[in-house]
């Protein structure tokens, strides 16, 4: 049997090089836990790759999780998952410190307006590449641009993807009438009743806080750079706590570091509330993947099989999309005011569609270099 201690310092290894967000993440976790390890078989590491794309949260930190869980039950699960997380969540307060105290300084705001572009091109280029998967026919396309047109029209972002979730797995099933999956309908009224208690304009609070990122990690279908979307809404838009331009900032911050991109939400936590909003808002925003993990251990192979979990599924990742192209737009506006940051933008998107497959590591440092150069 493999010891507790053995499963927290092998993932707290893998989360010290996970550089290159979640598939990167995979192939690494692919090559030490299935082909060196021996610790899970190829169709076991196929399985649980299926399974934690129809939940929600951080897909390859759930992977750490759910092979924790199988190697020795809850306490595998908390240590893998814990190991995975803290590196990255360590560097990330560390950053935080840094910018914190440093901000204001012409060579530091030179930098992170280079950043900026640069974070752009990368969040086009995964709305490209989750559009292509998520986009499966015509009707799906169509609730993606309705999901845009309300972003615009002013709906609140987890509403629009929720809304969208409902929506389609009502209208692809219409005619259905197979028994199969009127369960795992009742599994999703959890998900769904997260977003009843809206969050309103109101101080600051430690409180407020973790329940912000519980709900957000509680609902982040797709991909991290969903993030952006949740965030924006809950903490920008909505509380009024955090700039556009520190969102940004967090979510560059979460490139140059290893693990999980959503130890931004370490970064935002350390900016509102020093080290305790840190600890508050990284525990708020993975707490529910370890109880998804928990709970849904036993049958998560079979939510796919449904027709509405399924049609739910795949109406929320298309919604997800929508809403990152409309975050996109949004933030151009208020990052590319003239040629230079133009530029940069121009440059990072031809990184990231060029023949080269560059890491978006690179590319944000590029980012930075030009910032530091240009302005």
């Amino acid at each position: 049997m493999i010891s507790l201690s053995k499963i927290f310092l092998e993932f707290f290894r893998l989360g010290l090089i996970a550089f290159g967000g979640p598939a990167a993440h995979v192939a690494l976790m692919e090559k030490e836990l299935v082909s060196r390890k021996k610790w899970l078989t190829h169709q076991q590491f196929l399985d649980y790759m299926g399974g934690v794309n129809l939940i929600p949260g951080p897909n390859s930190t759930q992977m750490t999780m759910l092979v924790g869980y199988q190697l020795r039950g809850f306490w595998g699960m908390i240590m893998s998952g814990m190991g995975f997380i803290i590196p990255a969540a360590v560097i990330t307060t560390l950053l935080a410190i840094f910018y914190t105290r440093y901000q204001g300084l012409p060579e530091l705001d030179s930098i992170l307006l280079g950043i900026k572009p640069a974070i752009l091109a990368i969040i086009l280029g995964a709305v490209v590449k989750l559009g292509k998967k998520a986009v499966k026919n015509y009707q799906l396309a169509i609730l993606g641009l309705l999901v845009v047109a309300l972003s615009f029209l002013g709906v609140n972002e987890i509403t629009a993807i929720l809304g969208a979730g409902v929506a389609g797995m009502l209208v692809f099933t219409l005619g259905k009438r197979k028994k199969e999956g009127s369960g795992n309908i009742k599994s999703l009224i959890p998900f769904m009743a997260v977003n009843t208690l809206a969050a309103g304009a109101v101080p600051y609070s430690t409180l407020k806080l973790f329940w912000v990122f519980v709900k957000i990690g509680s609902l982040l279908f797709g991909t991290g750079y969903v993030l952006i979307a949740y965030v924006n809404a809950e903490l920008v838009e909505n509380l009024g706590w955090l700039t556009p331009d520190q969102l940004l900032d967090a979510i560059a911050i979460g490139q140059f570091t290893p693990g999980p991109l959503l130890t931004s939400a370490t970064f935002i936590g350390f900016i509102l509330d020093g080290y305790k909003g840190a600890i508050v808002a990284t525990l708020g925003i993975f707490l529910p993947s370890f109880i998804f993990i928990m709970i849904l251990y036993p049958f998560i192979h079979k939510l796919r099989k449904s027709p509405y979990t399924s049609a739910f599924l795949d109406s929320v990742n298309v919604a997800a999309v929508g809403i990152m192209v409309a975050v996109f737009i949004v933030f151009s506006i208020d990052v590319v005011t003239g040629w230079k940051p133009g530029l940069i933008l121009a440059l990072a998107m031809a990184a990231v569609w060029g023949p080269w497959k560059i890491n978006s590591l690179w590319i944000v440092a590029g980012g930075a270099v030009m910032g530091y150069v240009l302005f």
